[in-house]
């Protein structure tokens, strides 16, 4: 909770025991970077050397009978065992407080964490609680929060208990739960063991300052007794990313759906990769609801039969049943859809079971440029039609657009014409890829209340529908996972097929790797570039490389402004681009690049007055090394060689 002690506001957690409070513990290491900013709240707790009296505020202190409560860096000293907590982003900290408590004696951790889910993140999670076990020992109980913040992020459970590196019991990841407890037998004894037959442990521990503590007269454990067994060990559960796709999404739906008060979901459903993603993830959802009420979750149940609508003494007890009436999908096509859209979108929706609409908006489009007509005179015409790429762009843009204004209309009116009450929510379906590469429409079907998928990688999303047409039983998926991606916006003619990949220029897997170089790897053009030639070497020659890089960073820079208006999406992804909460950049860029652009073509004829780019893996060594050792001005590469027999040479 938030307390402010001496002007200054502290995130604290407190320690309370039969009425009374025997200890407040400020936070020492706060998260100020990726989607935290705790620092604009509060302030670290920066004194370790004692624990100082806290002046209750005198309601507490009359309802409880306590003046004042120890405040600071501290444990608690019980009478049996000894206790101290870390809070959340501690447990990741360098010099992380946990390692002077079990110095000063400390055998039992206590983490209030608040950590979001993020694919393939679980397993630094993890690590990190055996990695504090294993070298200080001690039990380390991990308490994560669990369901949507009221935002972007969801948090995903997965409580755990450690003991000296193991870990003995583990939470659900993903659960619609509000409240999950986690419970194991400990032997401290053990924790005493491990640590006495360490004499490096035993040295430093002798020789440091001991950390101040409160003492309780109170008895936390219980003596050794016939049948106590300590549990053992298990074996980690991680859920691959294709069922943290299907999983995570889902839970942060229902969460949001139920604490929004909305009635449903309606999804644009165009019968590609992205929206068909966002319509499994919805129909899983509705999945996990009815498999919950299934076990008895009455909470579940209630919001179900609330969100649903049902009559007294009726509840969901089939999932197609619960999206038919929660889920609208529309199909919005024009002259430009192909049949095999429209018929996938049919089958996807029965397979799932939403009330699905097929709209043709061909009239709205032609009454739009009928109204252009009379004011300028023009009618723009298609690029394949011989029309200017300016015209072709404002074709499909007006398109677009109209999906948009349809879909809001539709979510707005719909639960009246069907005599319900409330409003739904609308579902966008673009994914971090294209929001990084600016490949969507300002203020199309990519601009809608919450979307699912909006931090999800292209390539992650295709392995996902690979795995949901199997395992959540939607076969559609397959058909749609093997389909070229096409936005449909074109004209489609015997020589002509709009792609995705064609009209961006380059590939859903070249824009993965810029992403995570430009985000994780902090790259500018030049260092991205540098990168990439040692990817790269002996498939792409580096004139070749820079050009890609090149024009990765124009189309980049000129459409870093629509991140500012991107639809709220589920954060999952440590490459997105999103820039409200994660990826806090300028968005107005000079597109040309001047001097990054010229320092890469200085590179590039060095590069070329070194040797040929040859496929040939001694000379390809030669030459990234090369590369490596120019640095660019304001940061560069090195080379780094490490070992003794094989050096290996690395960035």
């Amino acid at each position: 909770m938030p307390i402010i002690f001496k002007s200054v506001r502290y995130n604290c957690q407190v320690f309370c025991l039969n009425r009374k409070i025997i200890m407040i513990r400020p936070k020492m290491s706060l998260a100020n970077d990726g989607n935290y900013r705790e620092f604009r709240w509060f302030s670290a707790w920066t004194y370790k050397d004692e624990l100082v009296d806290f002046q209750l505020p005198i309601d507490v202190s009359e309802a409880i009978d306590q003046e004042t409560v120890p405040f600071g860096y501290g444990y608690l000293q019980f009478l049996d065992v000894s206790l101290a907590a870390e809070t959340c982003e501690e447990l990741f900290t360098a010099n992380a407080p946990r390692i002077d408590l079990a110095f000063s004696g400390v055998e039992v951790f206590m983490n209030a964490s608040g950590s979001h889910h993020q694919l393939r993140k679980l397993n630094l999670r993890i690590d990190s609680m055996r990695n504090a076990t294993r070298l200080c020992g001690g039990v380390y109980m991990y308490a994560n929060h669990q369901g949507c913040d009221g935002g972007r992020l969801y948090y995903d459970g997965c409580c755990c208990i450690a003991v000296n590196g193991d870990v003995v019991a583990q939470g659900s990841q993903f659960s619609l739960k509000d409240v999950e407890v986690l419970d194991a037998l400990i032997d401290l004894d053990a924790v005493s063991s491990y640590r006495a037959c360490v004499s490096s442990f035993r040295e430093q521990a002798s020789h440091v300052t001991k950390v101040p503590c409160v003492k309780v007269q109170y008895k936390l454990c219980q003596t050794f007794r016939d049948g106590m067994i300590p549990t053992d060990p298990i074996e980690i559960m991680y859920h691959c990313p294709e069922e943290e796709i299907a999983f995570g999404p889902s839970c942060w739906l229902w969460d949001y759906l139920r604490r929004s008060r909305a009635s449903g979901f309606l999804l644009p459903l165009s019968g590609g990769a992205d929206s068909s993603s966002v319509a499994a993830i919805v129909g899983c959802m509705c999945q996990l609801v009815i498999k919950d009420i299934n076990k008895g979750d009455e909470q579940v149940k209630a919001d179900a039969m609330r969100i649903g609508q049902y009559k007294d003494g009726e509840f969901p007890t089939d999932s197609r049943e619960l999206a038919k009436r929660l889920f609208y999908t529309v199909y919005m096509g024009t002259e430009n859809s192909s049949e095999d859209t429209r018929s996938r979108a049919k089958r996807l929706a029965e397979e799932i079971g939403s009330f699905h609409f097929d709209v043709p908006i061909d009239s709205v489009v032609s009454a739009f440029l009928s109204l252009f007509e009379r004011l300028t005179g023009k009618r723009p015409r298609y690029k394949v039609d011989g029309g200017s790429h300016t015209e072709n762009l404002g074709l499909q843009n007006i398109q677009a657009r109209i999906r948009m204004v349809l879909a809001f209309m539709m979510a707005s009116l719909m639960p009246w014409v069907h005599n319900k009450s409330g409003f739904y929510l609308v579902l966008g379906s673009s994914n971090v890829d294209e929001g990084l590469r600016g490949y969507l429409t300002k203020y199309d079907c990519s601009s809608a209340d919450i979307n699912p998928i909006g931090s999800v990688s292209k390539q992650d999303l295709r392995a996902f529908l690979r795995w949901a047409a199997v395992n959540l039983q939607y076969s559609s998926l397959a058909e749609v996972e093997a389909a070229p991606p096409t936005a449909e916006l074109e004209p489609i003619r015997m020589d002509y097929n709009q792609l995705d990949e064609v009209d961006m220029g380059m590939t859903y897997e070249e824009l993965s790797i810029y992403g995570r170089l430009r985000k994780i790897f902090r790259c500018g053009p030049v260092s991205m570039f540098q990168n990439l030639c040692h990817r790269w070497c002996g498939r792409l020659s580096p004139s070749e490389v820079a050009d890609k890089v090149k024009h990765f960073f124009k189309y980049y820079a000129i459409n870093r402004h629509k991140m500012t208006v991107l639809t709220p999406s589920y954060h999952a992804e440590s490459y997105s681009p999103e820039d409200n909460r994660f990826d806090l950049r300028q968005f107005l860029y000079n597109s040309t690049w001047p001097y990054q652009f010229r320092k890469i073509d200085q590179l590039v004829q060095d590069i070329d007055k070194d040797g040929k780019w040859v496929d040939d893996r001694r000379a390809d060594s030669q030459l990234r090394q090369r590369a490596a050792a120019r640095p660019a001005q304001g940061g560069g590469m090195g080379v780094v060689a490490a070992g003794s027999a094989n050096p290996s040479v690395g960035l």
